[in-house]
């Protein structure tokens, strides 16, 4: 059943601002929008006022975050979803990701990369061949027609979204920060650059990066929803967006071509059984009670996530690490467990996680039970590290180990649905390639590829990366009623963090607030020219007590400490919670990660 209002704030989550935030989590019976963006958020509220429900919500939220967040997500990039149906208990899943050309060989990217023979190269994040057929569109109209309330059409749940892009709207801090950051490659990418730049006669070319506080107008972008919102589906994968789509890859030496996103709207978003494991609290009482956690199967990496769960799970069941609880939050021990489970589980994912349906054989079910993980966790120590897990250079390590921009939202509504979403370009613009007229970037999901042809990731024609991004979804092992819906963008980072903050709920008693705003962990370094994305650093955020970075560093591992906007390394998430008042009134409650511009909104 679900848990009740007080499970929300249990000891210490009493402790008034334990971590430097002043926020608090948000209430609501009506249901509640949490995301980074303030104004992408109320595109969400608007919808659920008019009567939607929280599929609906999301679809404009996802709408809104293009428009106010560019520089990490958009309609030229790749979904994922969790449903959560309050009707019927069921939590049903939706791969939103494309798929590589059909002329996208190994042999014909190989080629045009000028890869040496006897050398397995990679495909730049800024290659046009990194280009992947934007799955986002289909998985947006997908969205609505197969979990939405069916009161609302597409134009209404895109005008708000619309209606920023025509009308213009103020640029917040963080995205204005990373916004500049990608200046230059917006102009370098393609000759459309000016699309998704403020004009400014003083500035090199007459155009710019939007400072915070300034408003931008992106009537091109408010132009193709207009068309996916008229034409539905069609309007994106054919006619006047199809053709600029593959003429600015073909006249940049890519090789998607119009079958390509033919072959998308035929085959559309693909509803997949979603994965979970069991984990049940050592420390349940009556109100605590066990939990399940729910993950999309590969070719995303959500099962990484499971994996380190279920080791961590069979390490307490066997007595090897104790059932961490409140006061062993954050410190050396209980992070050595988590970090060790999290590189244990990254190298088989780097191995594992491809396109099933082009790749068969992916054992997911193996990877995710109790004798396989039992047998994993037979490698961890808990005196020392094990940095021989993932080596450096290991050509098999795991293509997360990349710095990436995504941005994960979460909506709930008045009937108890909840939906788990997260939509992403990949490395922030992506590719920077902007198709003439359409006011999108495309992704740059394709350099997740593996060059080598005896990888199960290898590319392939029509087959999907190993991909990244990751929603959550827990549900209460008693009765599968819904705990609550969560995520951490980031890259690799996110398994990392839909680990440390369900731990920090489950097993530490924090609130959503506190358990997105205390100090996180994060395996492996960020984009490849900050440093070595193979090697065994653990890089933790400033915040974090100095007694555990020293107790981390004498069990053996390799510590940095991150600080300012390098934090941006450990992502941004986004929870909501679902509980029961005594007198049976549901109650959402919903904290949102305070590295992020947005926040928790109630309708």
């Amino acid at each position: 059943m679900p848990l009740p209002t007080s499970s929300v704030y249990q000891p210490p989550s009493a402790d008034f601002m334990k971590w430097p935030s002043r926020r608090s989590v948000v209430h609501s019976t009506k249901g509640i929008v949490a995301c980074t963006q303030p104004l992408a958020a109320k595109c969400g509220i608007d919808i659920l006022n008019a009567g939607g429900n929280a599929a609906d919500a999301a679809v404009a939220v996802a709408a809104g975050m293009n428009m106010t967040e560019p520089c990490s997500t958009g309609i030229g990039g790749d979904m994922f979803c969790l449903y959560y149906d309050a009707s019927t208990g069921k939590v049903s899943a939706l791969n939103g990701s494309g798929r590589a050309g059909g002329k996208c060989t190994l042999e014909n990217v190989r080629k045009s990369l000028e890869i040496p023979e006897g050398t397995v190269g990679k495909i730049p994040m800024s290659s046009v061949h990194a280009v992947t057929v934007p799955g986002a569109a289909a998985g947006w109209v997908d969205t609505v027609e197969r979990f939405g309330s069916g009161k609302l059409t597409m134009e209404q749940i895109l005008a708000p979204a619309i209606e920023l892009g025509e009308k213009g709207f103020p640029v917040s801090e963080m995205t204005a920060y990373f916004w500049g950051r990608q200046e230059k490659g917006i102009c370098e990418a393609s000759p459309n650059f000016a699309e998704m730049l403020k004009a400014d006669s003083s500035a090199p070319g007459g155009v710019r990066a939007p400072k915070a506080g300034e408003i931008i107008k992106l009537p091109n972008l408010a132009k193709t929803f207009r068309t996916l919102a008229t034409e539905g589906k069609k309007g994106f994968y054919s006619g006047r967006i199809a053709e600029e789509l593959v003429k600015v890859v073909n006249n940049l030496g890519g090789h998607l071509e119009l079958a390509d996103l033919q072959y998308h709207l035929e085959t559309g978003s693909e509803p997949v059984e979603p994965i979970s494991l069991k984990f049940p609290n050592p420390h349940g009482t009556s109100e605590t009670d066990d939990v399940e956690l729910w993950e999309h199967p590969p070719n995303g990496q959500g099962i990484v996530a499971l994996m380190a769960l279920g080791i961590l799970k069979h390490l307490i069941k066997q007595g090897t690490i104790p059932a961490f609880g409140p006061s062993d939050h954050n410190t050396a021990p209980y992070l050595h467990a988590i970090v060790e489970a999290l590189r244990i589980s990254f190298a088989d994912a780097s191995w594992f996680v491809t396109d099933p349906n082009v790749a068969p054989g992916v054992p997911t079910s193996q990877l995710i039970s109790a004798p396989y993980l039992a047998e994993r966790a037979k490698l961890f120590s808990p005196s020392s590290a094990n940095t021989s897990i993932l080596q450096p250079g290991d050509p098999y390590a795991s293509p997360a180990l990349t710095s990436s921009d995504t941005v994960y939202f979460a909506c709930s509504d008045s009937q108890g649905n909840a939906l788990s979403f997260i939509n992403s370009n990949y490395g922030g613009f992506g590719t920077c390639i902007i198709p003439a007229g359409c006011g999108f970037t495309l992704q740059n999901r394709g350099a997740n590829f593996s060059l080598d042809a005896k990888h199960p990731n290898a590319l392939a024609p029509r087959k999907r990366p190993y991909h990244t991004i990751i929603p959550g979804l827990v549900t209460s092992l008693q009765d599968s009623s819904l705990h609550s819906v969560f995520g951490v963008m980031g890259g690799f980072m996110q398994p990392q963090g839909h680990v440390q903050t369900l731990l920090g709920q489950v097993l530490c008693k924090l609130n959503p607030q506190q358990a997105l705003d205390a100090p996180r962990v994060c395996i492996g370094a960020g984009m490849p020219d900050e440093g070595d994305v193979y090697d065994a650093t653990v890089y933790v955020e400033e915040g974090m007590p100095e007694e555990t970075v020293e107790g981390l560093r004498k069990l053996g591992h390799k510590v940095e400490v991150v600080t300012g906007m390098g934090r941006a390394l450990f992502g941004r998430g986004q929870i909501i919670r679902w509980t029961k008042d005594v007198d049976g009134t549901g109650v959402w409650s919903a904290g949102s990660d305070m590295r992020g511009d947005g926040a928790a909104y109630p309708a």
